[in-house]
């Protein structure tokens, strides 16, 4: 399991508050559609309303603190890597 301290950066990544605001904004954006003539205009359209809700993105509070989170998923993988070959091992001999 991975154990990281509770910091800015943990309290940003576990939450979904900056990905239910970019919704939110592609919702308003895109009410008064009224043909959505196909899968890729309904595609544009969406992206047109990313676009717009990025003008309102910031960065991530407590962004210094991500190269240790990638350091302890880095680590993670590995030994979940590890413990899976061993009991691949286990189970050939």
């Amino acid at each position: 399991m991975v154990t990281v301290p509770i910091t800015l950066l943990t309290k940003t990544l576990t939450n979904t508050n900056s990905i239910e605001s970019m919704f939110s904004i592609v919702r308003d954006f895109t009410k008064n559609v009224k043909n959505w003539e196909s899968g890729s205009m309904k595609k544009r359209w969406i992206a047109a309303g990313m676009i717009v809700a990025q003008r309102n993105f910031i960065r991530i509070k407590g962004y210094a603190h991500m190269s240790q989170l990638s350091a302890a998923l880095a680590q993670h993988v590995l030994s979940l890597a590890l413990e899976i070959d061993n009991q691949r091992t286990g189970m050939i001999a």
